[in-house]
């Protein structure tokens, strides 16, 4: 049954521009942090770890969640439109494999967008002659920033779920990235999460930002993500057919 759902939920995707916006917004981010690290070399020690800082800036803190929110609004669009929600709820396929499909496919596209923005990070570096050792824990960073973008992936699926419209999911993401550099700064980022994304990419810090917090962060992110998941299968199973 879960193996079927996923198949569906897959080919919603494949013939879908928004591949496009997958590949083409995370090379965005990594332009402009491209331009800022250059732009401050006076101020910036050269390096990977530098470079890290400048393009995950825009990536982790701007970025990321509205294009999250965008490819789970996208999984929704076709149950919210005409009856088809109606036609979702007299199915005999249990909620909870309905919201995992959704969640399996998001957590696949958001690790071929992690490997993209390593892919784009170590193209960028190599094409301003950034020396010395690439940084392996990047790879660390990346593999924390899936965690956390899955916890943001369950929360834009339920509020794309819930919310029928299909632009204000994603201003709602990008109104979480920006709160989340708010969050960040008074000490609350692990328990906010939008802020889980920048914490686990190490965003705009050259040291480890969760630093003795490693524990705190994964049981946060574990707990967010069952949370959320489990609040989309509630309410798949109490809510009704729609007139």
């Amino acid at each position: 049954m879960l193996i079927r759902c996923i198949r569906c939920e897959k080919l919603k995707l494949k013939h879908s521009i928004l591949w496009l916006a997958c590949l083409g917004i995370p090379v965005i981010p990594a332009i402009m942090g491209t331009f800022n690290y250059m732009g401050n070399l006076e101020t910036l020690t050269p390096g990977w770890a530098n470079l890290w800082t400048q393009e995950t800036l825009f990536y982790a803190n701007f970025f990321y969640a509205p294009l999250i929110g965008l490819c789970c609004a996208y999984l929704w669009r076709l149950e919210h439109r005409n009856h088809n929600w109606n036609t979702l709820m007299s199915a005999p396929v249990p909620a909870w494999a309905i919201i995992l499909s959704k969640l399996a496919v998001i957590l696949r596209t958001l690790i071929l967008i992690q490997i993209w923005v390593g892919v784009l990070f170590l193209v960028s570096g190599k094409c301003i002659g950034v020396e010395n050792r690439f940084p392996v824990e990047t790879l660390g960073w990346l593999l924390r920033g899936t965690l956390a973008g899955a916890v943001i992936g369950a929360l834009q699926l339920f509020l794309s779920m819930v919310i029928r419209s299909f632009a204000l999911p994603i201003i709602l993401a990008l109104l979480g990235s920006i709160g989340s550099i708010y969050a960040a700064a008074k000490g609350i980022g692990l328990f906010f999460p939008y802020s889980l994304m920048m914490l686990g990419m190490n965003s705009n810090h050259a040291e480890n930002m969760l630093e003795g917090q490693l524990a705190v962060f994964l049981a946060s992110s574990v707990g967010m993500l069952l949370l959320f998941y489990l609040l989309s299968v509630l309410y798949l199973k109490k809510t009704d057919v729609k007139a």
